[in-house]
């Protein structure tokens, strides 16, 4: 690279940014009903919360998260965006009237300065972040940057909570499809086709009832807490008992956020699980080679290790790891439904100890 040539890591974050001022991007963003719903929820149903208070959007977009804010009754809203399609948010902003509230700064937030001295002057911080399995091409470093420079100690955060969950899953789409398509068996296809996709995890809508457990939470973060060096790393090394018989073909992961509770005393949550309304997210599956998909009966243990870290190359990416386990090799959970002998026997057990302790009391 000679002097004045952007480096590779510049040329990705620009990419990165470009790639918002494609209106179809939006367009999916602002017709996804739940993503819309809960935020306004989230907003309007906090407006105790926001009124009279300094917020501010990080990657604003369209700017309908700021008018949100506007109608709550904020104060000041800066709406942050990086990309061009700032431009295009001023322009919503005037048309719903509240130019005088909301400030829309086209810049990434890192470089973005408010007035005077005391850089704390922020109440809430409001921020659709989220990627494919929560993390993945999300913006969750600038928000924290946001937050460690602008938020006030007693400030809010929407959303609040993240979790990630993790669930062995069927996948009868990739699988059972290819039996017969148009009269001709094509499982040759199929298998060449599974082979592929082993390599890279597939972005698809998991029906629920292909899960064959409701999920276990892989990662859980307070968004007031958690610092970048929490986001390094999260490792899934458990055994997960399968609720129902069904074909182990895959790990389905998917994500939840909540926002802060509301002036009614409810917490709106925003879940891409696949028992909820379907969301532009849909879930994301790691696809088990061929040798290792398996029929599983109910009660039977599944064990598994899983781990979600950075990219070194691109650190807005996450990488993932699955390594399938033999379950009599891991520590299962105390007490386990599983249909292990021991398992079963601890059950048992304690069941007789309850007993004893409680036959005296009734006698």
């Amino acid at each position: 690279m000679t002097d004045g040539e952007p480096s590779e890591k510049q040329t990705k974050l620009e990419e990165y940014f470009s790639s918002y001022e494609d209106l179809d991007i939006h367009k999916l963003m602002l017709t996804d009903r739940p993503r819309q719903a809960a935020y306004r929820e989230a907003i309007l149903s906090n407006s105790s919360l926001f009124a009279g208070k300094t917020v501010l959007d990080v990657g604003a977009g369209t700017g309908i998260l700021s008018c949100f804010c506007a109608q709550a009754g904020a104060a000041k809203v800066y709406a942050i965006e990086a990309s061009k399609i700032a431009n295009l948010a001023r322009d919503v902003v005037k048309e719903n009237g509240f130019d005088r509230i909301i400030e829309v700064h086209q810049t990434k937030v890192e470089d973005f300065k408010l007035n005077g001295d005391d850089q704390q002057q922020i109440d809430i911080i409001v921020s659709e972040w989220m990627g494919f399995y929560l993390l993945h091409e999300g913006m969750l470093d600038s928000v924290l940057f946001a937050r460690d420079r602008f938020l006030k100690p007693s400030g809010s955060m929407f959303p609040q909570n993240a979790s990630i969950y993790v669930a062995p899953c069927a996948l009868p789409s990739l699988f059972d499809a290819w039996n017969s398509h148009d009269g001709v068996q094509m499982t040759a296809f199929g298998a060449a086709l599974r082979a592929q996709k082993t390599f890279k995890p597939e972005i698809m809508v998991v029906p629920a009832k292909d899960l064959l457990h409701e999920g276990t939470v892989m990662a859980w973060f307070d968004l007031n807490e958690v610092s970048l060096e929490n986001l390094n790393e999260f490792v899934f090394n458990e055994v997960v008992v399968a609720q129902k018989p069904g074909q182990y073909q895959g790990i389905c992961l998917w994500f939840d956020v909540s926002f802060p509770t509301n002036d009614e005393g409810d917490t709106v949550t925003l879940s891409t699980a696949p028992t909820a309304e379907s969301t532009h997210w849909k879930q994301t599956v790691i696809l088990l080679p061929d040798q290792h998909q398996e029929n599983i009966e109910q009660h039977e243990p599944v064990a598994f290790n899983l781990a979600m870290r950075r990219n070194d190359e691109n650190q807005r990416q996450c990488k993932l790891e699955l390594t399938i386990l033999d379950p009599s090799d891991v520590e299962h959970p105390f007490p386990c439904d599983c249909n292990f002998t021991k398992c079963i026997l601890v059950k048992e057990h304690l069941k007789l100890s309850e007993a004893q302790d409680i036959v005296p009391e009734l006698i």
